[in-house]
């Protein structure tokens, strides 16, 4: 009896586990980091490239970056046009904005989520379950729709969107807080709470707008979008996602103490009252920042940090430049998936990170560790 409920593979399950101490080894050795982050930035520049050549009218790789090497300071009258108007005019005034402005967003999404993941130790959260985008997209729509916060001048769409990115992250957080403790399971029942009072509160914004082709915008913006990219939409957003970077970057020894837990952080001398501020507000920084430009786009923050740990490990110093580019990547991707999937028909991007995050989304929820140092 007992060699018929023995198990009739225990080798199997050695060779499994002996696989995954193997790649453990091989993703912590200093020189897959480097190697990895290099073909990252070649991916990068080679998802800009396609994604710049593809549409209704296709243009060879070579024209676009001639284009775009003729509009450098110093550069341009000094070298013969070998491209037609109409080439130039796509690439450079319209496909490149877009591109760059996919990038922004998709790394600066990538980044708050992992600032927030880690805030609440639950690799369930991102900027769009938590609420944050929606608290950002109320602010905006008033902006949109009639035109509030004008004493902002041409900056009240982005710093709106902060403000109001800003308050649903404080909501959730003291919505979250009893007995002077945060559970992650209230930071996430929070999170949908606000995010749904929110979201209420945006359609409610939008019914009352005074003019039809009002709402057909301002919900064709709401389920995300790089349509209105132009180049003067790109400075504020790629400035406050490489300003976000970096500052989380500075203290990637607190980040990854928080991830032991509260206790464990206390020990190594982290303020955690302070240093939880810290990333309530960088993180509402960059949401609204992108909201403010893209629309609300949701389970970018979700994915792509989850991803970035599986690669290269939990160590924030390495987590977050690898969520920055591929977060780029996957949303330049998605766009141009939006834009040729249904052509001359466009998706909202939303709608293309939606169908890739939700499975996503289930798979985590199935797995049985979803959290970060043991709490659930």
């Amino acid at each position: 009896m007992k060699k018929l409920f023995r198990p009739s593979n225990p080798p199997l399950f050695a060779e499994r586990k002996q696989s995954v101490h193997k790649f453990a080894a091989i993703r912590d050795h200093p020189f897959f980091y480097r190697a990895f982050l290099l073909s990252l930035a070649i991916g990068l520049l080679v998802t800009i490239t396609v994604a710049v050549m593809l549409g209704p009218v296709p243009i060879a790789p070579g024209t676009v970056w001639t284009i775009a090497y003729s509009h450098l300071p110093g550069v341009n009258g000094g070298m013969a046009e070998t491209w037609s108007q109409g080439q130039g005019h796509i690439v450079w005034d319209i496909r490149f904005p877009r591109v760059l402005l996919g990038v922004a967003v998709g790394g600066g999404l990538a980044v708050a989520g992992v600032a927030i993941q880690a805030l609440i130790r639950n690799s369930l959260a991102d900027p769009y379950i938590l609420g944050v985008s929606s608290g950002a997209s109320v602010a905006a729509t008033l902006v949109i729709l009639f035109g509030a916060f004008r004493f902002f001048g041409q900056y009240a769409l982005s710093l709106s969107s902060f403000l109001g990115s800003l308050i649903a992250m404080v909501m959730v957080v003291v919505l979250a807080r009893v007995g002077g403790r945060m559970s992650t399971t209230r930071l996430l029942l929070s999170g949908i709470a606000v995010s749904m009072i929110m979201s209420a509160a945006t359609n409610f914004i939008v019914a009352m707008a005074p003019r039809e082709e009002g709402i057909r915008s301002a919900m064709y913006w709401m389920m995300g979008g790089l349509t209105a990219a132009k180049w003067d939409y790109l400075t504020i957003p790629a400035l406050v996602v490489v300003l976000g970077t970096v500052l989380l970057l500075f203290q990637y020894r607190a980040l990854n103490a928080l991830l032991m837990g509260e206790e464990a952080a206390v020990t190594l001398g982290v303020d955690i009252l302070a240093f939880r501020k810290y990333l309530v507000i960088i993180a509402a920084l960059l949401t609204g920042t992108i909201v403010s430009v893209s629309g609300s786009i949701g389970f970018v923050g979700l994915m792509i940090p989850h991803i970035a740990r599986l690669l290269v490990g939990s160590d924030h110093r390495r987590v977050l430049p690898v969520s920055l580019l591929l977060g780029a990547i996957f949303i330049v991707w998605s766009d141009v998936l939006a834009r040729l999937l249904l052509a001359p028909e466009e998706l909202p991007i939303g709608i293309v990170t939606a169908l890739c995050g939700g499975p996503f989304f289930i798979w985590l929820l199935r797995r049985s560790a979803y959290s970060f140092g043991g709490a659930k």
